[in-house]
């Protein structure tokens, strides 16, 4: 499965952004999806999962009750609603993808990655 992933930009701390992932090549409802991402001089770091069937979900710490992940099988696509975002959010961003029907969290159990969009919160 590819995976495309969008929606970064610059945004002020306080404000609001929407990634988008649009995967193709799969049967897209047959797989977990997460959210990661990498600070400048950082690890890339877990950031949001869900399971396949949207039913189980686990954020970071660092995001909890800011960030948002869902999914519209359907449309192929999962999002990353990201609200009351601080500078410390900064980071490039990337969806992936692992087939199975559990939550996953671990950045080495995704076997397909997007390629990243880039998250800037002025502060």
């Amino acid at each position: 499965v590819q995976l495309q992933a969008s929606g970064g930009g610059t945004v002020q701390a306080g404000g609001s952004l929407r990634l988008s992932c649009v995967a193709s090549g799969g049967t897209f409802s047959r797989y977990a999806v997460g959210w990661f991402r990498q600070a400048p001089g950082k690890e890339r770091e877990f950031v949001a999962a869900m399971s396949r069937s949207g039913g189980s979900i686990n954020y970071a710490e660092s995001v909890k009750g800011r960030f948002t992940i869902s999914r519209d099988n359907a449309k192929n696509t999962v999002y990353l609603q990201m609200n009351s975002l601080e500078p410390e959010d900064t980071a490039i961003y990337y969806c992936a993808a692992v087939f199975t029907y559990a939550l996953i969290s671990g950045l080495r159990d995704y076997d397909y990655w997007g390629q990243g969009t880039l998250v800037t919160v002025s502060s």
